[in-house]
């Protein structure tokens, strides 16, 4: 057997062994943002139900900054021996690479997907006393007057920035954006009514919009969503194939062994399979959206693609 085969065969083997014998020792959840987030509460969940499954204890470590890119960075350059792992979101794992050069990292060559977690998504709302009851009276009325309607955002190149680029350039609309340091002043914009409109995510505005604070005109989810089933989608509002999601999922370095990812990917499923969990992840204002690491690597390109052509277009830049 010469020495070409012989490599062959150990490192089958070897990679084969190594992951059957894997987790040996505790492994790292890196959360890209501060604790008490979305990233956080769900990165300790998974944590919670690796733990009980794979018997070894997995920890969430928070390395915020530069938008979770940060974290992601840590992460893509971890060895790929299964203990150390990334949740991530849309921001982190589809726009930071979208409209930065200097983000450090390809989510299609850094990592490898292991499981779709959970999907949510963005509304647009204005302010009760507007006189517009629907996207098209809203569109028809920011067309007649270009450069004066506005939207609030989070800051450039953040995903309701994208959002509300790709909403422009669907439908028409001359928006001018004005950004905000966080979700809760650029909503608070719209309840002062200092701008027209914001996107935002659904767990923020749901209260406001129960108690009345702001009218919402549509969701960007494809299909109603049960969290909000009277809210239309864009798509039923006449903005066609518009579509925007806040997708969570964990990643592992590039390289990480097959049979790693096969065995995480199995027990986030069944853990996340739960009533419990599936209710847990409700609470956060998201809809549990599990399936294969195939899967979610396809779902990571397209969105990868997606913001990426926004980005393009709209001239986003943040380096």
């Amino acid at each position: 057997m010469n020495r070409l085969l012989l490599f062959l065969v150990f490192t089958l083997f070897g990679n084969f062994a190594f992951g059957q014998s894997w987790p040996d020792k505790p492994v790292r959840i890196i959360a890209p943002f501060a604790p008490g987030g979305s990233a956080d509460t769900l990165g300790r969940l998974i944590a919670q139900k690796l733990t009980e499954s794979l018997k070894e204890t997995f920890i969430v470590e928070n390395r915020p900054g530069a938008g979770g890119a940060i974290g992601a960075r840590a992460v893509a350059t971890a060895a790929p021996d299964g203990l150390t792992l990334l949740i991530g979101n849309t921001s982190v794992l589809a726009v930071i690479p979208a409209v930065t050069a200097s983000a450090g990292y390809d989510p299609a060559k850094s990592f490898a997907p292991v499981a779709k977690i959970s999907e949510s998504y963005q509304i647009l709302v204005v302010h009760p006393s507007a006189p517009w009851k629907s996207v098209s009276e809203f569109v028809t009325d920011a067309k007649a007057n270009p450069g004066t309607f506005n939207v609030s955002h989070t800051g450039a190149g953040g995903l309701p920035h994208l959002t509300a680029e790709l909403f422009k350039s669907s439908t028409g609309a001359d928006l001018v954006g004005v950004p905000y340091k966080s979700g809760g002043e650029a909503l608070t914009a719209v309840l002062g009514s200092q701008v027209h409109c914001t996107f935002e995510a659904i767990s923020i505005l749901l209260p406001q919009i129960r108690d009345g604070k702001v009218r919402a005109l549509a969701i960007t989810s494809r299909t109603r969503t049960p969290l909000a089933p009277d809210i239309p989608t864009m798509i039923e509002a006449g903005v066609a194939d518009y579509d925007v999601s806040t997708f969570y999922g964990v990643v592992a370095p590039a390289g990480t062994p097959r049979e790693i990812v096969t065995k995480l990917n199995a027990a986030i499923n069944e853990g996340f399979s739960a009533d419990e969990m599936r209710a847990a992840i409700t609470r956060l204002g998201s809809t549990p959206a599990l399936g294969t690491p195939e899967a979610f690597g396809a779902f990571m390109a397209a969105q990868s693609a997606k913001w990426d052509g926004v980005a393009k277009k709209a001239g986003i830049r943040i380096d």
